[in-house]
């Protein structure tokens, strides 16, 4: 499908394996023109090798300063931005009483501010254009628990925020909307590690826990980004939208 995405700019936090990958590719089938900002230089290089368009910038979003000059070399390179997704993510600690309060920092500085700097730097030249889109991905423990109580408060705070600004900005002709995966099996990925290890266990949760029987790809994350970027979701606004095979128990 033709989604008109063509010449589009699109920045993608943590776009160099994994979900953010596969987001890379289904925007490049688009013809859009992608940058990506990841801090591991060598999947980057293994990335470029392999998509020598995308404009990758090794950055690490956890640092404003950082997102400020990444974001304006993307700007100066190929334009005002068109599509965000953010996208980068991770899990630390264990439980509430055994994690450190820095690590909840920590968590938040990557899952959760990132995305709101990269939004707020965005804002302006969308605002110019009277057009844009942001997508923030979450995660369905965005809404319950499940993960790791760091990301779990991180990817919740990530959903309020998504619904909070899409208010505030679809007037201006800029939607905000938002993604939250389930389990998702991809090679660099903690559920494949799982796998590997211990393949009886993580097919018996795989049986209990996801209703579709099996785990979701990164494909079809990316398939459901690229959807909410484009016109066809001209009227989809500040909605966090489960990609889970039925795996999340919320209904909302």
């Amino acid at each position: 499908m033709d989604l008109g995405l063509k010449d589009q700019v699109v920045l993608i936090t943590g776009g160099s394996k994994g979900i953010g990958r596969a987001i890379v590719e289904a925007f490049l089938e688009e013809g859009a023109k992608v940058a990506i900002i990841a801090r591991n230089q060598q999947t980057l290089n293994d990335l470029t090798t392999v998509l020598p368009n995308v404009v990758a910038i090794r950055a690490d979003v956890t640092v404003a300063s950082e997102r400020e000059s990444s974001h304006e070399q993307i700007v100066n390179t190929l334009g005002p931005i068109d599509i965000l997704v953010n996208n980068v993510g991770g899990s630390n600690g264990t439980t509430v009483a055994e994690t450190q309060l820095e690590e909840f920092h920590t968590a938040f500085e990557l899952n959760y501010f990132s995305a709101v700097h990269f939004s707020k730097l965005v804002l302006p030249s969308m605002k110019e254009k009277k057009r844009g889109a942001i997508i923030n991905i979450s995660s369905i423990f965005g809404r319950e628990s499940g993960g790791k109580p760091t990301y779990n408060s991180a990817k919740a705070a990530m959903i309020s925020f998504t619904k909070s600004l899409a208010n505030e900005v679809i007037s201006e002709g800029v939607r905000v909307n938002g993604v939250a995966p389930g389990s998702i099996l991809h090679p660099t990925g903690n559920w494949q590690r799982r796998l590997d290890e211990n393949p009886e266990k993580i097919n018996k949760f795989v049986e209990a826990e996801i209703p579709a029987g099996r785990f979701g790809t990164a494909k079809e994350v990316a398939n459901v980004v690229v959807f909410l970027a484009s016109d066809k979701a001209s009227w989809v606004v500040g909605a966090t939208v489960n990609v889970d095979g039925g795996q999340s128990r919320s209904n909302f």
